[in-house]
């Protein structure tokens, strides 16, 4: 996605990238513990706003990409979904946040 970035619009394709690659991310725990258990996890209360504002995010990006056609917003969501994805990730590991 990041070599998208130098393209015409690069932008776009670069966040829907970005954002597809956060689901697989998250698909692949699926697969590892099982779909329902992942839920349950994720919505436990310790980690429950974390999902929140990474799925939040997630959405944030496809919407300044496809319906608002804002590019800056696009990199500044893409941006803050990095930071909700890895706040999301630490909730996995004891005392880390």
């Amino acid at each position: 996605g990041t070599a998208l970035l130098w393209l015409p619009k690069g932008i776009k394709l670069f966040a829907v990238f970005y954002t597809l690659g956060n689901i697989a991310a998250l698909a692949s725990t699926c697969f590892l513990m099982g779909p329902l258990k992942q839920l349950k996890a994720m919505f436990e209360p310790k980690r429950l706003i974390a999902t929140v504002v990474m799925l939040l995010f997630l959405v944030l990006t496809l919407c300044a990409v496809f319906w608002w056609n804002k590019k800056g917003l696009a990199m500044l969501f893409c941006i803050l979904q990095f930071l909700a994805m890895t706040w999301y990730s630490l909730s996995y590991i004891p005392f880390a946040r």
